[in-house]
């Protein structure tokens, strides 16, 4: 199996390539979308209003959550999951200065 050679990048370089990844899927720019609507924490309510299982929608927020975007707490049987402010916000400063240096 290659290697993805990730480390010859700059460490902005990889981020930016992993918020653009978690993104760059329209379930998971419809969940974003939800989160950020509701400005707080969602439990199964992603279910009821997206065209998706639980299954898929819970990879969805399994990849976001890995990329940072999204942070998600247990409580009880359930897990609760938000847009990680801190996270978003360097998510826009990277994808600004990205896209206000390009062209």
């Amino acid at each position: 199996m290659g290697t993805t050679k990730t480390e010859l990048f700059s460490k902005t370089d990889n981020r930016l390539a992993a918020i653009a990844k978690a993104i760059g899927h329209p379930a998971r720019v419809a969940i974003l979308r939800q989160l950020a609507k509701i400005d707080g924490c969602v439990c199964g309510d992603l279910v009821e209003v997206l065209p998706l299982s639980q299954s898929t929608v819970s990879q969805h927020l399994k990849e976001l959550k890995k990329a940072g975007l999204i942070q998600g707490e247990v409580e009880g049987k359930k897990i609760c999951y938000c847009i990680d402010k801190k996270m978003w916000k360097e998510a826009q400063v990277l994808l600004g200065d990205f896209f206000g240096r390009c062209c």
